[in-house]
């Protein structure tokens, strides 16, 4: 059976790669994980994720697009195809395959022949104004992550507000905030994972995003006050 195959996206800085080494981590006892990483020059991320101990160095295979790094998981996906090809033939028995895009704008998205779902992963650093300018990533990932969620206050970004407008533009698509520098909001990404991906029943695990989200919410409150 092949590997569910995940695509990770975002904007440069967004927490794209802090989000792949927090889910390589958490799911890496349970499951068999492969990775590919894209950068236009550099093998970056790939050996970001190795130093880290996110997987063993087998495990992490990184490619060098050159160009516009949303062409290579869009219009040309032939380099990660390949990628792709030589990590199943490493692990046949790898459940999970992460593929992380080169950072890119609000316009990027996976091509449905490279990946069954895909997440897209935002800000909140940019202000409460970035959902809803919309863009493919936004509106056409199956999850949609908010990082960094913890400078709200120091920014002015209204949560609720960030929550509202990615609604309106994503329906009834899920989206999770989280804070990736301190773990929270992980285990909402890694039970939807379980759930819409892996489908498997995860109804009696509890969620532990909202304690803090609330905690936030109180302090940017108090922050405009």
């Amino acid at each position: 059976m092949p590997p569910a195959k995940i695509g990770i996206g975002g904007p440069v800085g967004s927490g794209k790669t802090a989000l792949l080494d927090r889910l390589c981590k958490a799911m890496r006892d349970r499951y068999e994980i492969a990775v590919i990483t894209n950068d236009i020059y550099t093998y970056e991320d790939a050996e970001f994720l190795t130093r880290s101990g996110a997987l063993s160095r087998d495990r992490i295979l990184g490619v060098q697009t050159g160009g516009c790094p949303h062409t290579a998981i869009r219009e040309d996906t032939s380099v990660n195809q390949d990628a792709v090809e030589e990590l199943q033939e490493r692990f046949p028995q790898a459940q999970i395959l992460f593929l992380e895009s080169g950072g890119d704008n609000l316009a990027a998205s996976f091509s449905p022949e490279l990946v069954d779902v895909s997440i897209y992963v935002v800000d909140v650093a940019g202000g409460d104004k970035v959902p809803r300018k919309g863009g493919p990533g936004v509106t056409r990932s199956d999850l949609l992550v908010i990082n960094k969620i913890d400078l709200a206050p120091y920014v002015g970004a209204d949560l609720e507000v960030m929550r509202r407008d990615a609604m309106k533009l994503r329906g009834d698509k899920p989206l999770v905030f989280t804070d990736l520098r301190h773990g929270e909001g992980l285990d909402e990404v890694v039970r939807w994972i379980r759930r819409d991906v892996l489908f498997e029943d995860v109804s009696d695990e509890l969620s532990f995003a909202a304690p803090r989200l609330a905690a936030v919410k109180a302090s940017n409150g108090r922050s405009k006050e």
